[in-house]
């Protein structure tokens, strides 16, 4: 009996600090691991600052996109935007022109679709 009351007396005092112990690293354990824990947001951080990137090219495109539709507008229309469109999209050119093919330069985005000037 005095074996059973003294374990009793040593679990009273051990449990108090293995139950803090067990909460720090419960909690600790989700600081850093759990869904809003550092390391998810060191990952969604990244996630921003590529989408970031995506809008800046994208806004990049619009502004190039929007210049061009510009130069095509009936108030103030580019004779030389009409006439590269309309040859371009029914493929003629007159007799006595000379053509000078340039390959056009191609930069590849991550999704593996081709910008260019000629591809529209």
């Amino acid at each position: 009996m005095l074996l059973f009351n003294e374990l009793r007396a040593r679990a009273k005092q051990v449990i108090a600090p293995a139950l803090g112990i067990a909460a720090i690293t419960y909690f600790g354990y989700h600081t850093i691991q759990g869904d809003h824990g550092i390391l998810a947001w060191v990952q969604l951080a990244g996630q921003v600052n590529q989408a970031q990137a995506t809008v800046l090219s994208l806004e990049a495109e619009r502004v190039r996109l929007a210049n061009r539709v510009r130069l095509l507008h009936p108030d103030h229309l580019d004779l030389d935007m009409l006439d590269e469109q309309a040859r371009r999209l029914l493929n003629v050119g007159r007799r006595d022109e000379i053509l000078v093919l340039v390959a056009p330069s191609v930069e590849k985005d991550g999704g593996g679709t081709a910008h260019s000037p000629y591809n529209n």
